[in-house]
């Protein structure tokens, strides 16, 4: 059963002292770092953190890639549902796990503009610390982020956040359907369709 919850915002803590690294000195050292680690750069301070979402987790996107493919064809959604986008959400750059931009969004960023998604989604694994996930949080409040899933793949639940500031939110489970309204308004389905996994076992008799 869904439960609802008013969420609190809360407030960013002053950056601790550290060396300042300008958006060109981040972009050419780390946007293409391959090492295990995600890095963001939030208003000249980079933040290191292991990759959030992992191999294990990689069928929840192709879940949620086939949806939105399916939506797409039957012209009920336009744009594209995109994983680890490099975008700036204030001062702060982030890559949220997937988020949906328009055609015409996803132009502007080809001549360098600065876009905010409507709607994003969270996969919420072990390496995300509660804390981290927060900030990430705030910055999509203060951007005007209008949805925001975060998906729990060990407990099969997903926190959907919406309203003023994405102070409401709801967690939804089994047969239950998340939606993305009212970003994404076509974008609804059950939370265990996200966890299906669609592996056929080879069967001789």
């Amino acid at each position: 059963m869904s439960s609802s919850a008013t969420v609190q915002t809360r407030q960013r803590q002053p950056k601790s002292q550290q060396q300042y690294v300008s958006w060109e000195q981040f972009q050419r050292v780390h946007m293409e770092r391959e090492d295990g680690y995600e890095y963001e750069w939030l208003d000249g301070v980079v933040e290191r953190t292991p990759y959030s979402m992992d191999k294990t987790q990689l069928f929840i996107l192709r879940n949620l890639q086939a949806f939105f493919r399916t939506l797409l064809f039957e012209q009920k959604v336009v744009g594209e549902l995109i994983a680890e986008a490099d975008l700036f959400f204030g001062k702060h750059h982030r890559r949220p796990d997937v988020c949906w931009l328009t055609d015409e969004q996803i132009d502007r960023l080809a001549d360098d503009a600065r876009e905010v998604p409507a709607f994003i989604i969270e996969i919420i694994s072990n390496n995300d610390a509660i804390n981290r996930v927060n900030d990430k949080m705030q910055d999509y409040r203060l951007a005007g982020v209008q949805v925001v899933w975060q998906i729990f793949p060990k407990q099969e639940h997903i926190h959907v956040y919406t309203g003023s500031a994405l102070q409401h939110m709801t967690i939804y489970s089994g047969e239950e359907v998340c939606s993305a309204k009212p970003a994404l308004s076509a974008f609804e389905l059950e939370a265990e369709k996200i966890f299906e996994k669609k592996t056929t076992a080879n069967t001789t008799s």
